[in-house]
């Protein structure tokens, strides 16, 4: 059909939110190694246009709120015309490796981001 099949948005989002947290100097490697994962516990997408093949994509990410148990980000996707794609929303929750079980955000995040 010529568009982005809209299950690669998934993976569009995801790409914001790892170069979102390399841009304050934390990357998901260095989290799982000290112990955290960060599952998605939820993800919405409102797609307003069709992305084309060849399109060069841009992804913002933004934070929605303080992390505490759960991270929530919002994101918007624009094409080269700066034409809005699409735009959406993902919680993640932090968990411990060992246990499964919640944690609240850890330290040297928030204090990445200025908590």
């Amino acid at each position: 059909m010529g568009v982005v099949y809209h299950g690669n948005y998934a993976q569009f989002f995801e790409l914001g939110r790892t170069e979102w947290l390399r841009s304050i100097g934390i990357t998901y490697k260095s989290m799982e190694s000290s112990g955290i994962m960060l599952p998605v516990i939820s993800i919405n997408f409102k797609f307003i246009k069709s992305a084309l093949y060849d399109d060069v994509l841009t992804i913002t990410t933004f934070l929605k709120k303080k992390p505490m148990v759960k991270i929530e980000f919002d994101y918007e996707i624009t094409n080269q015309n700066n034409e809005l794609i699409c735009t959406g929303n993902s919680v993640l929750a932090f968990i411990n490796s060992k246990t499964n079980k919640p944690i609240k955000c850890p330290d040297y995040l928030l204090e990445s981001l200025g908590y």
